[in-house]
């Protein structure tokens, strides 16, 4: 039986245009336009004429390209643009998305397959996308006996904890969303959230598969939190700081890992056990018990999920860049300018207009965030290679590993580190 094809009718196809044209702009105004003028109250105003404008003037600026350009300069300083686009969730979701892609195509390349294709025209670029769309309409599924308030609420806790852990990382200089002095303190207690929420998410299902995997992810990450925090102890000994930035500008002339190796490979090792990756996979082991704690969620639930995974993964990337490998400092990639674009006063016709200074436009600025972004990159890489090259190995020497060898070399490390100190190569009145 010959199906007949639908004819094309350019009525139907106005009328589906305007129709769409016409709730974008209804949309528009009655949701997108309250929501900018809400948000021009929490931004600070530039000064116009030595009085601070007021938001219902700015709203009105907006729409005027010369007087709007200060205003987005003024956005970029502001805690909620960090918050929400750089250095914070935005910039970190972009950069997990990436990563979800590219370790697609590098396992299909390593193992001889194809990987993403045939979505989009080159190489499947469009696949991520597609995916995000699929889970986003997807039934989400919620088991009939589970603990339903806590299982709703474990993704959403666990995108949460990966988000505030992104927010203690620095990516250049004065560029970092939660700059406090007991920085490093701070990212070893986001940590220790992240077996709780697992435990609570293979609990609430009352699954058998999720409830083993959620033990094993707690015996894995138990053992493996305390060689990742003594790991890092060498590094505060040398440099008597837990703030993040600090430590990074400490590394101005030498990263910290060609004094201190064995921390370095202590904590790659344990970041590998913390994020679940190949060769230490055991609480999703999907060869086993499907896939762990992770086998009951579904759609957008699942979704949540993963990019909370791969946002955590991008943060420990960029902790270990942070901790051992400089942060932003390297050679100047741009020569800087004679003079840096920092707006302090400017005159556009009859009107001045003063905003803060922006040391997002300085040379430094951008070099410092590609340094950053590279050296991320490279830790990525090394972070992904092992799924496609190693086994996974046995609970018990898992366990032996963490419990045994990675806390023995733990304090070599630290002896190192004080002999260092001691010696006088470090310190107040160290050679370097």
């Amino acid at each position: 039986m010959s199906v007949i094809a639908p004819k094309f009718r350019f009525s139907e196809f106005l009328k589906s245009l305007t129709d769409n044209i016409f709730w974008i702009i209804v949309i528009l105004t009655l949701i997108g336009l309250p929501i900018i003028m809400i948000a021009l109250f929490f931004i600070p105003m530039p000064v116009y004429e030595g009085e601070l404008i007021n938001p219902f003037l700015a709203f009105t600026w907006m729409f005027h390209p010369e007087l709007a350009l200060p205003l987005v300069k003024a956005l970029l300083v502001t805690d909620m643009f960090r918050i929400i686009v750089f250095p914070g969730f935005g910039f970190a979701a972009l950069l997990a998305a990436s990563v979800i892609f590219i370790e697609r195509k590098m396992l299909a390349k390593l193992q001889l397959r194809v990987g993403p294709f045939y979505c989009g025209k080159v190489e499947g670029i469009l696949q991520l996308m597609g995916d995000g769309l699929k889970l986003m309409t997807k039934e989400i599924i919620i088991p009939a006996k589970a603990d339903k308030p806590i299982f709703i609420l474990s993704p959403l806790l666990f995108l949460g904890a990966a988000a505030a852990f992104v927010a203690l990382i620095p990516v250049a200089p004065g560029w970092v969303v939660a700059d406090i002095d007991l920085g490093l303190i701070a990212v070893f207690a986001v940590i220790g959230f992240f077996p709780i929420i697992t435990v609570l998410a293979a609990w609430s299902a009352n699954s058998k598969y999720p409830f083993i995997g959620g033990i094993r992810a707690l015996f894995q990450m138990v053992s493996f939190e305390i060689p990742l925090i003594l790991s890092l102890l060498g590094v505060v000994i040398l440099t008597g700081t837990l703030n993040l930035s600090e430590i990074v500008q400490s590394q101005a002339s030498f990263p910290w890992i060609l004094f201190l190796p064995i921390g370095a490979i202590v904590f790659f090792i344990a970041m590998l056990a913390e994020l679940e990756r190949i060769p230490f996979d055991l609480p999703e082991a999907e060869s086993e018990i499907v896939a762990g704690w992770l086998t009951e969620f579904s759609g957008m639930m699942y979704g949540l999920v993963q990019l909370g995974s791969y946002v955590k993964l991008y943060a420990f990337a960029a902790l270990f860049v942070v901790v051992f490998l400089g942060g932003w400092t390297g050679p100047m990639i741009f020569p800087p300018l004679e003079e840096e674009l920092i707006l302090e006063g400017k005159t556009i016709g009859p009107i001045t207009i003063q905003t803060p200074g922006l040391p997002i436009f300085s040379m430094e600025f951008f070099s410092g965030v590609i340094w950053f972004i590279l050296k991320t990159a490279v830790v990525i890489f090394f972070i992904l290679l092992p799924r496609g090259v190693f086994p996974r190995v046995r609970i018990d020497l898992l366990l032996d590993l963490g419990w045994f060898k990675l806390i023995g070399l733990t304090f070599v490390n630290i002896f190192i580190a004080l002999a260092l100190l001691y010696a006088g190569v470090f310190g107040p009145g160290g050679m370097l």
